[in-house]
């Protein structure tokens, strides 16, 4: 497994290792025994799925509002996405910050978004599937979210807002200036 990290930290890009032949290729895609030495000691409670449709299908940014925030670990089953991760951790220095990474079914990394950060994701294919581990369960009164196109966050979308195919939920959030900060960051 590598593990490659960002500017932001705590945000890290794991990729499994592949063993191929012939026959196609073997990968350990979860070890939550190295998950837990070399990228975060969290565990996981549940798995979720998503199948999207059409390319420019924009999902989030969405989180939870504590005491229910969760981490998320990112994969793609078929397809790819421009996956995002933005700091909303208060008194970090680099709260409104993101990073975007590219995943896809073909090469197998995932994106760890820990707690504190926002999380969406934008369909480079169509009939595109995403699944991920989250650290907390769903809880519907801590759902919350940010506006994908938000100008203060300036996430580089491979579409335009007018392009993209978003749930109503997802066209009516806020603006992340128009929120409290929901986490507190610690050095």
């Amino acid at each position: 497994m590598i593990v490659r990290t960002f500017d932001i930290r705590d945000v890290a890009l794991v990729i499994p290792d592949r063993f191929g032949d012939a026959r196609g290729h073997f990968s350990e895609t979860w070890s939550d025994r190295r998950f837990r030495e070399q990228v975060a000691d969290v565990g996981f409670v549940q798995d979720n799925q998503s199948l999207s449709r059409r390319k420019g299908t924009v999902r989030g940014l969405h989180f939870q509002r504590p005491p229910a925030g969760q981490g998320k670990l990112v994969r793609v089953l078929e397809g790819a996405i421009l996956d995002v991760a933005v700091d909303v951790r208060a008194g970090s220095p680099t709260y409104g910050r993101h990073v975007a990474a590219r995943l896809d079914a073909a090469e197998g990394a995932q994106l760890w978004v820990p707690e504190g950060f926002l999380h969406g994701f934008c369909t480079l294919e169509d009939d595109t599937v995403v699944a991920y581990k989250v650290t907390r369960y769903y809880s519907a009164e801590h759902d919350a979210g940010v506006a994908f196109d938000d100008p203060d966050i300036a996430i580089d979308w491979p579409v335009t807002p007018a392009e993209a195919i978003l749930s109503d939920k997802d066209r009516n959030l806020p603006r992340l200036a128009d929120l409290p900060a929901p986490f507190a960051w610690t050095a």
